[in-house]
């Protein structure tokens, strides 16, 4: 059996992305990030980089209790680094508030130069 090896780093952001082009697994919403780091389930997660809002109704909370509930249940998930990197200070806050509780490394990264908004593809 393959294990299929998948970026270490994953990014969940409705509209930003790592302007240096690393390679990294991109959600889009709360749902795709969810289904990223099922996939990545039993395997290292160097990165995690969370936006707070995600467009429309959307944040990033149901990715936030996904992450709660596997520490809770004694099985969190293996991550290097949780990045927040939102706009929204309150939110932020409680991300990281939230995700420490439950011993994961979490750190600011508001105006982070390496995520941005990359120009449309022409």
């Amino acid at each position: 059996m393959v294990t299929e090896k998948l970026p270490g780093i994953v990014l969940v952001d409705d509209l930003r992305s790592f302007v240096d082009g690393r390679v990294a697994h991109v959600a889009r919403t709360s749902g795709a990030g969810i289904e990223a780091l099922e996939r990545h389930r039993g395997q290292r997660v160097d990165e995690l980089w969370l936006d707070h809002d995600l467009g429309g109704d959307d944040t990033i909370w149901p990715v936030v209790e996904v992450l709660e509930r596997a520490a809770f249940e004694e099985r969190p998930l293996d991550i290097g680094v949780v990045y927040v990197h939102s706009a929204n200070p309150a939110g932020a806050a409680k991300i990281m508030q939230a995700l420490r509780r439950w011993g994961y490394d979490v750190r600011s990264a508001a105006g982070s130069p390496h995520v941005g908004y990359l120009p449309e593809a022409e």
